[in-house]
């Protein structure tokens, strides 16, 4: 049995994960940056935005592990009434898609920073546009259904289930 809606603790985590993603993006030159001294043998100064990015990535790798299991315990939520069936398919799919780049964008990170895997520095760089790719999807379905459909889809992570 689906719940009526998500908790109070999956609603805050997926509000976590844009917080702590919004700086990923924001301030990834110090990481880059560090990143080109490394891979030429050079010695980087000290930037207080590569420890962020670091502790940032990691951050988000546990609060998706987290959610996928509460989702899996759980569930998650019916959407409305009344969609396409392949549009809801496509949302399935688009989600799995941010779940699995939310895994494998921290994962890649650490193995190339910490590893010196340089081939999955420039994997960690693909997904990561993948990841905003979908991410400005997810955005504009969510209002595309506040707006145009006007189904409520956006409440169910505004407001617990009761």
């Amino acid at each position: 049995m689906r719940p009526a809606g998500y908790s109070r603790v999956q609603i805050a985590l997926h509000w976590a994960v844009l917080v702590l993603l919004l700086p990923q993006y924001l301030f990834e030159d110090g990481i880059k940056g560090a990143w080109r001294a490394y891979r030429r043998g050079q010695e980087a100064g000290f930037d207080p935005t590569v420890p962020m990015h670091v502790f940032g990535g990691l951050a988000i790798l546990l609060i998706v592990a987290w959610r996928i299991a509460i989702r899996m315990r759980r569930g998650a939520p019916a959407l409305p009434p009344g969609g396409k069936p392949v549009l809801d398919r496509f949302a399935g799919l688009t989600h799995l898609a941010l779940y699995a780049l939310l895994l494998a964008l921290p994962i890649t990170g650490a193995a190339a920073w910490f590893g010196g895997l340089t081939e999955l520095g420039e994997v960690h760089e693909v997904l990561k546009t993948a990841l905003l790719i979908l991410s400005g999807l997810h955005v504009l379905a969510a209002v595309y259904h506040q707006f145009v459909l006007r189904d409520g889809l956006m409440e169910r992570m505004k407001r617990p289930a009761g």
